[in-house]
């Protein structure tokens, strides 16, 4: 299984950061504070010019803000914020809020979804230990000391799990039906991305549900999610339904 397609589920997910940012003055720390508390919440962002993405006004949540340390006019600071948002140009605004401008010095992402850097990173050389063990003995628990399961990435998405009998359907395009539903997660909005689960929690696909949990869950029949991407290749589950003519 191709696993580099549930990087779409990274792409959307929260990120923290930490980054050093150079006022272009001489402040206070409790003003420097104070201003980086106003960034809480929701704020408008147009993305800078150097942008991958058209440079309109959107709104980004800024889960946290902490600032760290300072030294001279460094700002070591961590943040934590929704998938799309610039730190550069976030830095920028706090320049401007502080009144004497600001750029970036540095930045490190330390989270993105449910990876954090302080227990999914390794070290080179422990990786080069751990293979060279694997290819002595072919065991594969070795390999599993580094390379973690692709339903890692799907930690945070709210999930619906199915019965074997639909997976293959699932496989071959058809959208999640209510008869195919065995038990689901709670707080499912419509429109929702959610991700669909084989009952020995296997991910089969990417999906965008059509009803609330309460709602999917009083279905007997009709469609409940519609897939946006397949990730379990075809039959990997036995083939339990007939395809129309």
């Amino acid at each position: 299984m191709d696993a580099t397609k549930v990087a779409q589920a990274l792409l959307m997910a929260g990120k923290e950061y930490i980054s050093v940012m150079k006022v272009h003055g001489d402040l206070p720390e409790e003003r420097i504070k104070s201003v980086l508390e106003e960034f809480r919440g929701s704020i408008y962002q147009r993305p800078p010019i150097r942008a991958s993405v058209k440079r309109r006004v959107r709104v980004r949540r800024i889960y946290y803000l902490d600032f760290l340390e300072a030294e001279g006019r460094n700002v070591l600071f961590r943040v934590g914020c929704e998938a799309g948002t610039y730190i550069r140009k976030l830095i920028h605004d706090f320049g401007e809020v502080l009144g004497c401008g600001a750029h970036m010095q540095e930045l490190r992402r330390t989270k993105a979804g449910p990876f954090d850097e302080k227990k999914d990173l390794f070290k080179l050389h422990d990786i080069l230990y751990w293979y060279t063990l694997w290819k002595e003995t072919e065991d594969e628990k070795h390999l599993r000391r580094f390379i973690l399961p692709m339903e890692r990435a799907v930690d945070l998405l709210p999930k619906i799990y199915i019965r074997d009998s639909a997976v293959d359907a699932v496989c071959h395009g058809a959208h999640l039906t209510a008869p195919g539903v065995t038990y689901i997660e709670t707080g499912i909005e419509p429109k929702a991305d959610v991700a669909v689960m084989t009952l020995k929690g296997e991910l089969v696909s990417f999906a965008n549900a059509v009803a609330r949990t309460d709602e999917i869950m009083k279905l007997s029949h009709g469609i409940v999610a519609k897939n946006t991407r397949v990730l379990m290749p075809r039959g990997t589950y036995p083939k339990l339904w007939s395809s129309s003519r």
